[in-house]
């Protein structure tokens, strides 16, 4: 009776290996899977900081365009001014009022 008892008890350790052995594959799976989601989040990461900081250049890029832009306008304005002021001078100098 008793090395039956051994035999049977042998038995069951061989079973509780086998499945210690198929939770530690299965585990060693789930690692690996999660370590493959994290690198990949990982590099999502990096990716969203990449455009978000190109974003920014862009933005101050345009924002200095846009502020030549108007620097621009503003000298446009300003010549158009004086070639109208001049424009007037011309035209009093040239009037017959002026000349008599």
């Amino acid at each position: 009776g008793n090395e039956q008892l051994l035999k049977m008890m042998e038995e069951r350790m061989m079973d509780v290996e086998q499945k210690l052995r198929l939770v530690k594959r299965l585990l060693q799976d789930k690692v690996n899977q999660l370590k493959e989601q994290l690198s990949k989040n990982t590099k999502a990461d990096a990716m969203v900081k990449d455009l978000y900081v190109e974003n920014a250049q862009l933005l101050k890029a345009l924002e200095m365009t846009e502020q030549r832009q108007k620097t621009a306008e503003r000298k446009n304005y300003l010549l158009e001014e004086k070639i109208a002021n001049l424009n007037r001078i011309v035209k009093n100098l040239a009037s017959p009022s002026f000349n008599s």
